[in-house]
């Protein structure tokens, strides 16, 4: 997964972050505007998890969603 792409098609990849994700508020994503790094650091927020946890499930994320 591009993230240069997710980036420039947020409203589109939104949607999906927050299936996946349905802790992350509106504003958190709004917040995150398609940006790997403020993703994992929402998630860490949000669901209290680390940061290496936080990668893993992105990293789960982008293999369902391949370009």
């Amino acid at each position: 997964m591009n993230w240069d792409i997710v980036e420039g098609n947020w409203k589109q990849f939104k949607g999906k972050v927050q299936t996946q994700w349905g802790k992350l508020t509106d504003d958190q994503l709004d917040v995150i505007a398609g940006k790997r790094e403020e993703l994992a650091g929402k998630l860490q927020e949000a669901y209290g998890i680390s940061k290496d946890e936080a990668e893993q499930q992105i990293k789960e994320f982008e293999e369902q969603n391949k370009d």
